[in-house]
Order: C-alpha cells, then structure tokens, then sequence
C-alpha cells in the first residue's frame, strides 16, 4: 500500500514559508499591500502601528506574509512579552536602559552655537546625555571663545567640548577655534553653515538644501527656495526638528563629532 500526502496542492502553487519577526519598537517595516514604509511604535493584540519619517501614523494588522523587511517578506508577530514595546535603542542607537535615572550633572559641559544645534542635539542624544550627566549649553557665536572658555575654567575634571558651526579650513570660526589651545576643551565641528543642513534632505522629503548665495541670509534663502514661510524661520526649524527621528536622520559630519564630544567630557 502506497501512502500519500493529504495535501494535494501542487509544490508549484505552494507559498515558500516566510520567517516570523517580532515587531520590536523601532523596526523598520513596508507595508506589502499599501507601500507605507515606518518604524514600530506600538504592538498590540492583532494590530502594529507604524509611524513613517513625516510623522505620520498607519494601524496595520498582523497578517502573514504582509510586511517586508529589507527587501523580504516576513510576517509581524507580536514580541513574546506579550506587554508595551519598550525601546531597545535611543535615538542615538545606544542600547537604552530602561529606568535609569538621570545622573547629578558633571562639573564639564558640551557648548554649542545656538539654539537650534541645542534642540538637535537633545533630540537625538538626550537619553544618552541624562545618563552620562552632561548638560549641553547653547552660546550665540562664538566670536567669544577664548574668553567664554576661559571664564569657564577647564581642567581635567571639568573639561569641556565645543561644537562649531562651519569649521573649515580658512573659516572665521576656524581662525577663531585656533586660538583654544587647552589640553582639557576639544572643539569639533561640522562643515554645514548651519546646523539644518545636518538634517538629511531624505528626512524632509526633497532632494536636496539649496544653494544660497554668498552675502544672503542662509535660513531665509533656504526658505524663500523651498517655498517655506521665510518670515518665520522658527517656526520653520520646528518643523524640521519633528522629522528628526534618529541618527539615522543627521548626516555623518555631524554624528561623529557629537560623539566625540561626548566621549572627551565623560572620559575618566
């Protein structure tokens, strides 16, 4: 007696098998029948809420074979504690700690040139920095940084990083950061006129940061290009700052300078 196989389906209308991922807080998914493309925010019982790079929110249900991760079909199960998604991750891409407490703050400091480098910074390494103890402060310029570093006093348990906008050979602020020659104060910086252009154009949905001319005030012109509203470039920066998810949002010159800022101020 021969046995046989109560499925009859043939092997070439069989669909291959497809891995289970758990949908972890921050992974990023495409929606296979709609295109939506977001990280995990939520996971509950049948459901997975994505939010894309504009903020926007999409419910998805967790249907087999309905996702694709990296190019790949997959199928979302809900993560095996079965409760809230926590982060595995900060938005810098430290691995979090859940809990933690913000350490008493340390003698040294991170200084930046304004505001909006200060938000961005807090943005992406907030967590990071509540942990560490380093409290991140915003100055208008740094026409005066030899004096606003010597007022501050560095030493080696008090040292101190700048972040400079457009420091590049034969810069003002290059010339200007020459001049701070303590072993305890590390200035870095980006090659951006401004800190916006740290923003990936990916992050905001256009190709690229134009072009402005020299002798022209950079935010506006970026604003009168882009047809934003040029009269109000805070409003402007707000904006921008909520498409500012992750690292993964901020081009690398200025990531790695951050960090290295980071690391000199915390260093033992």
């Amino acid at each position: 007696m021969r046995s046989y196989n109560p499925d009859l389906t043939p092997p070439w209308k069989k669909s291959a098998p497809v891995p289970e991922v758990p949908a972890e807080h921050d992974l990023v998914v495409e929606e296979v029948a709609t295109g939506f493309c977001g990280a995990v925010i939520r996971c509950e019982a049948g459901t997975v809420t994505l939010e894309d790079r504009f903020g926007k929110h999409r419910v998805f249900p967790l249907e087999p074979r309905g996702f694709l991760l990296e190019g790949k079909v997959v199928t979302l199960v809900r993560p095996a504690s079965g409760g809230p998604v926590r982060p595995t991750r900060t938005a810098s891409g430290s691995i979090a700690v859940p809990g933690a407490r913000a350490r008493v703050a340390r003698a040294g400091r991170i200084y930046v040139e304004g505001r909006h480098d200060a938000e961005l910074v807090e943005r992406v390494w907030g967590d990071d920095l509540r942990i560490e103890g380093v409290v991140v402060e915003y100055l208008e310029g740094v026409d005066d940084l030899p004096a606003i570093v010597a007022e501050f006093a560095p030493g080696p348990d008090a040292r101190l990083g700048v972040l400079v906008d457009h420091l590049v050979p034969g810069s003002k602020e290059s010339r200007i950061a020459a001049q701070v020659t303590s072993p305890d104060v590390l200035v870095v910086g980006h090659p951006y006129i401004d800190v916006w252009e740290a923003v990936k154009p990916s992050a905001l949905g256009i190709q690229s940061w134009p072009a402005v001319p020299r002798g022209q005030d950079w935010k506006t012109g970026v604003c009168r290009a882009l047809g934003w509203p040029s009269e109000n470039t805070g409003a402007v920066w707000q904006a921008i700052l909520k498409r500012v998810h992750s690292y993964k949002d901020l081009e690398p010159e200025l990531l790695g300078r951050v960090e290295e800022l980071i690391d000199f101020v915390t260093a033992p």
